[in-house]
């Protein structure tokens, strides 16, 4: 595989802290190239900055045009850009770029040091909203810095921080991460670093325990060359937003003190692995007021999945028989509400009798309403129907959960996964793990390998879906470390004949667990 390449246009920092040598330190981290393209240069140290020099226009063009012909970028990654003349030059060159092949443009408004130095005049700040946000994949601004770009259309920007990231999207950029280490409303969160996530994937506050570190240096170049990064490997706005905030977040573990004021960030590499870096993704704009956490739940084992509660009796009367089984019940057209509601009351009714007397778990896919009120004790929702949830839902669906209803969730993407987090459920769902014909949808089969990622980093049981069609995957699904496997049409006509086998598998498995080693980097799931 060739090793993508990142451009990072910014500026030295003479303390070896922020700017390029951070860029540098997370590319690196990620396994990317990182061309360094120097657009200022500083004066600096842990305590002040004396000094800012923009690189001359003439010296970044030639800069640019010499890589262009040799290592021509997947990514560009801007921070510090010294002048509005830079700025210009830098418009020019991405739109020069995207007429020969795809091209990223991650962003980071450089506008002001941590040591309180103005890095940017009113000329630059206008030039970045009128050139460079309307040419953005996306853009990583603190709260100061999304403020003072909102300011240069005239007026008062908004007070809150997701109605900022929705106005910075209006001028032009696909995406927009406002990291929260300078907002006063995030650090009354003492115990939460929240940032806030506004992509055509996803939206909501990215959380992670807050580290207590003095050492904070190079925070944002850090997060938003990690995620440039991530874009360059192949990932989404929304999954790389998650790798920058993990790449941030170990590298605020492993700062410096050096000099007398405030040291560097580190970002080394080995972060992708560590589960305790994995964020918690809110539904919506609420901020989070706790960290997310719960007792982990039984593994669930050999888990098939069937379409009404005669099924459930014929997969429930074999011996051995499965550990958990899932009603999945379709509704039939033209069936009218009242009919629909009570036969799906019925049928929920009469599988959790089955499934109370075999001693197994039932789980009811998506009606949870009904299931509730027909005596389910288990449910398993999607992310849109998550989404759907109303907060006056929500709160129904927790005192549930308070009063013992366990909780499945889908996932497919890392983002997916950071929200499934964020509701610390009983069980999490990673699919497809083979390609499927059950459901049609835009992800790329995870594979064993990020299946055995999804189940050394979940806080939560995993349970492998989609494509497991011979024992032998369900076999390997066991090995990879999930703590179920779901079947589906491999259950078959008469599952008398077919479950002993997949309990063979199962059982098998669970000898090999550890055979399969999550690798260092998921692979992405969603095509760019």
């Amino acid at each position: 595989m060739t090793t993508p390449i990142l451009w990072s246009i910014a500026g030295t920092d003479s303390g070896g802290g922020a700017g390029l040598a951070a860029d540098q330190r997370a590319a690196d981290a990620l396994g990317v190239h990182c061309c360094t393209i120097v657009a200022g240069i500083t004066a600096q140290s842990t305590t002040e900055v004396t000094h800012i020099e923009a690189t001359p226009p003439t010296v970044l063009q030639a800069q640019l045009d010499t890589l262009a012909t040799d290592m021509p970028p997947q990514v560009i990654k801007t921070g510090l850009l010294g002048s509005a003349d830079n700025v210009r030059v830098l418009a020019a060159f991405v739109d020069r770029l995207r007429t020969q092949q795809p091209l990223a443009l991650v962003v980071d408004p450089v506008l002001r040091a941590s040591t309180g130095a103005a890095l940017a005049d009113a000329e630059l700040r206008v030039a970045y909203r009128d050139l460079l946000l309307p040419r953005a994949t996306v853009i990583t601004p603190n709260q100061a810095e999304a403020v003072a770009l909102l300011e240069t259309a005239g007026g008062d920007a908004p007070t809150d921080i997701p109605a900022q990231a929705r106005a910075l999207r209006a001028l032009g950029c696909e995406a927009v991460v406002i990291t929260g280490g300078d907002a006063a409303l995030l650090q009354r969160h003492e115990r939460l670093s929240l940032d806030w996530l506004d992509s055509a994937q996803a939206r909501g506050w990215l959380a992670l325990p807050r580290e207590a570190t003095p050492h904070n240096h190079g925070t944002g170049c850090t997060f938003a060359s990690a995620l440039a990064a991530a874009l360059a490997l192949g990932w989404v706005t929304a999954d790389a937003a998650v790798l920058g905030k993990m790449a941030a977040t170990h590298a605020l573990r492993h700062a410096r003190a050096v000099g007398r004021g405030i040291g560097p960030v580190i970002a080394r590499e080995g972060f992708v692995t560590d589960p305790t870096l994995l964020p918690q993704l809110s539904l919506d704009e609420r901020l989070p007021t706790a960290w997310a956490r719960r007792p982990r739940g039984r593994a669930p084992g050999v888990y098939a999945i069937v379409d009404s509660a005669e099924r459930v009796e014929a997969v429930l009367s074999v011996r051995p028989t499965v550990d958990t089984v899932q009603l999945r019940l379709k509704r039939p057209s033209g069936m009218d509400d009242a009919t629909w509601h009570t036969t799906l009351h019925d049928a929920v009714a009469r599988s959790q009798r089955a499934a109370d007397a075999a001693g197994v778990l039932l789980v009811v896919n998506d009606h949870w309403r009904v299931a509730i009120r027909a005596g389910a004790k288990a449910l398993h929702l999607g992310q849109d129907d998550l989404l759907a949830l109303s907060p006056e839902d929500r709160t129904e669906l927790q005192a549930a959960r308070e009063a013992g209803m366990q909780l499945g969730i889908s996932s497919h993407s890392l983002w997916e996964l950071c929200r499934a987090a964020a509701l610390a459920p009983d069980l999490i769902a990673c699919g497809p793990i083979w390609p499927t014909t059950t459901k049609d949808m835009p992800w790329r089969p995870q594979g064993l390998d990020n299946l055995a990622w999804w189940a050394h980093m979940a806080p939560a049981p995993v349970v492998g879906i989609g494509g497991i069609l011979e024992p032998d995957q369900l076999r390997d699904v066991a090995a990879a470390g999930a703590a179920g496997g779901c079947v589906v049409r491999g259950l078959g006509e008469d599952p008398a004949q077919t479950l002993p086998h997949w309990r063979h598998a199962w059982d098998h498995g669970q000898r090999l667990k550890g055979s399969h080693a999550p690798p260092d980097l998921p692979h992405p799931t969603l095509p760019q």
